[in-house]
């Protein structure tokens, strides 16, 4: 891959955005590289690390690919469709974030399950001022993430969110030293393994339904209470305490 590097574990897979001399911004070529990686996360779900290379994690979109961009192109939603793929991976994502993630870099985190800031991360939309607006997820999942006063001071007032704004907004689950995001990124899919693979599936995709839906959850935990896993791991908590 040319705008990725890869790094397939057995229990994750870290993604590197890869156009350092770019800031990491978001081209064509990225985007069909990232759905090859949907596609490998779809055939063999395990959680995966999002980060940019060097001092930021993604400036933007590519600007000069979306100056060339017309009606159908974005009729084709092709920043969006992505990062909605990313949103339903079978299992957790977590966003390691230093320096900017603005525009399409925002939207890719906000895509994320979890996102870890740096002390230098800053967040923001500023696609009205070129002439656009944040269409690749910002408009419906910002205001789920940080309510809809905070969403509009970002997407309607130009605000930026530094790491302490997001970690208030309920942005980002921490905030840490420089350099010190992707361990802590992997720290948190250390806990995420130990958990049951089916359990977490199920569980990020009731979080993620739409509206109240008690008897979804109701199925769901139904599945769960008949999977070997379950048994064995009680089993072992059990004996564990005797």
């Amino acid at each position: 891959m040319n705008t990725l590097k890869i790094e397939d574990r057995d229990d994750r897979m870290v993604v590197t955005l890869h156009r350092p001399a770019q800031r990491n911004a978001i081209n064509a070529e990225m985007i069909a590289e990232l759905h090859e990686v949907c596609a490998s996360l779809e055939a063999t779900p395990k959680p995966m690390l999002l980060t940019g290379e060097g001092d930021h994690f993604a400036g933007g979109a590519d600007i000069a690919e979306l100056r060339e961009r017309g009606r159908d192109e974005a009729f084709a939603g092709i920043n969006r469709n992505l990062f909605d793929r990313i949103a339903k991976l079978p299992l957790p994502t977590v966003a390691a974030v230093s320096g900017y993630a603005l525009g399409g870099g925002a939207e890719l985190s906000y895509a994320c399950d979890i996102r870890i800031a740096t002390e230098t991360a800053v967040f923001g939309n500023p696609e009205p001022g070129l002439g656009i607006m944040a269409a690749a997820g910002a408009s419906y999942r910002l205001p789920e993430l940080v309510g809809k006063s905070v969403a509009k001071q970002v997407l309607l007032g130009g605000r930026n969110l530094d790491a302490q704004d997001a970690l208030r907004s309920g942005l980002v689950m921490s905030v840490v030293a420089p350099g010190e995001h992707i361990d802590a990124a992997h720290k948190v899919i250390d806990r995420i393994t130990r958990s049951a693979p089916l359990a977490l599936k199920l569980t990020k995709m009731i979080v993620d339904a739409p509206g109240s839906h008690p008897f979804a959850d109701d199925i769901a935990q139904a599945v769960l209470f008949e999977s070997r896993d379950k048994h064995d791991r009680m089993t072992a908590f059990l004996e564990k305490k005797r």
